[in-house]
């Protein structure tokens, strides 16, 4: 039982997950006025406005950098993590999605293609810039806060 408290009180775990709950119920709000339909996959999906990647691991960062000093090496895990992870989102997953778009469209043009398509691939992989950077205010203000 005191694994389970200690765990339940542990601010850099439970901050950074329901700072993820709630942006990605926002998400799913958001996508729901927008469209007038329930997206269920919001609830899980990568992409939009803010990144809750960044704000994930800029709370986390923030909280650890709050308990532990901004000269801890656990901090300066955590910030070297943070960038990476945002880098990624940006960057990488990004790129991969505008990829996805093509060849989704590549696949919808007639006499392109031969056989049929099982599925079509994801195209809302990563993040914008400005969407990386709101979610990385966002949770650092909520690290610093909390």
């Amino acid at each position: 039982m005191e694994f389970f408290d200690k765990l339940v009180n542990n601010k850099c775990i439970i901050v950074p997950l329901i700072l993820w709950a709630v942006i990605q119920s926002f998400k799913v709000i958001t996508d729901l006025v927008i469209n007038k339909r329930f997206n269920v996959k919001r609830i899980i999906g990568a992409g939009g406005m803010p990144s809750s990647h960044s704000a994930v691991v800029c709370s986390l960062a923030a909280l650890i950098g709050r308990e532990y000093g901004l000269d801890s090496g656990i901090f300066a895990i955590a910030l070297i993590m943070a960038c990476v992870v945002m880098y990624d989102a940006a960057g990488i997953r990004r790129a991969a999605g505008k990829q996805a778009r093509i060849l989704n469209k590549i696949l919808d043009t007639p006499g392109l293609t031969t056989g049929e398509v099982q599925e079509r691939l994801i195209e809302a992989l990563g993040h914008t810039p400005v969407q990386v950077f709101v979610g990385a205010i966002v949770g650092t203000v909520v690290g610093f806060i909390v």
